[in-house]
């Protein structure tokens, strides 16, 4: 019975470690606007029809890449501010050179002008994680590129993993699950730098050979083809807006008002902690600590401490030597070892 008691307790210590480096332990699920359909709310883009795939029921797409062309597809309306999401599961094995982008932009209308606010998930070689960014841009701001890069706590190859962006007229906040990632709060200082215009939902997997990985170091390889990311349950959520008249309606000021309402407008205690531990243990770039890209950083940066010192000043981690700790099972590096897997940069 002891020796029971002993094993037990052993598991329960585990258990209570890995939700420590969980950074969703006790989040909660946050409820989401309706599904909507490929047929009620998308269009194709490029690809083909057997580069684009929809399941029977219509909630499902399969966007393939393979050495012909890529794949994707964007919301059939211009949405003024939303909640834009997908669960989404990501190419597995080698995917070196591919990018599997989630965004919404307006830069069909506003070529020199656009706003823009992305995941950008950028492929790599077999063993090595995963890794992605999140950027925006406002009214053309691309010379002011506000990137900031991560890895992730799972396999995203794995299972199918929410990705939402949300987008008010005051505040953008990046949601993985339901952790927030990253929030950016609408400064005076920001001006026409904060998204303003109406965006559409984008989703694409194509060649990005000459920069995704390593610089371009590593190509995609055909030898491994198609690659395939799934996107399912989509949720664009907000007031469909025509650009071009550029005039907000009755509608439109009562569907921001209704933004607002939403859980995903508000950044829970819990989940404020969440985010804390992502961006400590996950970001490995950020451009508010690139003192020689942003002498001064941009308006909207917060400033963390803690984070600044682990930085160098090209906003890139500093990466510390330490003895790898490996499983009985043939050495698969611990989570809490991930800066040691990035080779990187750009």
């Amino acid at each position: 019975m002891d020796q029971l008691l002993n094993s037990l307790s052993k598991i329960t210590i585990c258990i209570s470690l890995l939700l420590l480096l969980h950074p969703l332990a006790g989040v909660a699920t946050t409820p989401l606007p309706h599904i909507v359909s490929f047929q009620k709310g998308f269009t194709q883009l490029f690809g083909g029809d057997s580069n684009l795939l929809r399941s029977d029921d219509d909630n499902t797409v399969h966007l393939h890449l393979n050495q012909y062309t890529g794949a994707g597809f964007r919301s059939s309306d211009l949405y003024n501010h939303g909640l834009f999401s997908a669960r989404i599961k990501l190419p597995s094995e080698y995917t070196a050179g591919i990018v599997v982008a989630f965004y919404t932009s307006n830069g069909d209308v506003f070529e020199k002008t656009h706003d823009e606010l992305d995941f950008e998930f950028l492929g790599n070689i077999k063993g090595k994680p995963w890794r992605f960014q999140t950027n925006l841009y406002g009214n053309g701001s691309t010379s002011r590129g506000r990137e900031e890069r991560y890895t992730l706590w799972f396999d995203p190859s794995k299972a199918y993993h929410r990705y939402s962006i949300f987008w008010t007229s005051s505040k953008i906040i990046f949601y993985i699950d339901d952790v927030p990632i990253r929030e950016i709060l609408k400064t005076d200082e920001m001006a026409s730098d904060f998204p303003s215009k109406p965006m559409a939902l984008y989703a694409t997997i194509w060649d990005a050979s000459n920069w995704a990985t390593n610089g371009g170091k590593y190509k995609v390889n055909y030898k491994y083809a198609p690659f395939v990311t799934e996107m399912t349950d989509l949720v664009v959520h907000g007031c469909i807006s025509d650009p071009i008249q550029q005039l907000l309606t009755d509608n439109c000021a009562q569907m921001d008002e209704q933004l607002e309402t939403l859980p995903y407008n508000t950044i829970t205690p819990k989940q404020h902690t969440a985010m804390k531990r992502f961006r400590e243990k996950y970001m490995y770039y950020s451009y508010c600590y690139d003192t020689l890209r942003y002498a001064i950083p941009p308006p909207e940066c917060v400033i963390d401490s803690v984070l600044r010192q682990r930085f160098k000043e090209t906003g890139r981690l500093k990466f510390e030597r330490r003895h790898r700790r490996h499983s009985k099972k043939g050495g698969q590096v611990l989570s809490s070892q991930v800066y040691d897997q990035i080779q990187d940069q750009d």
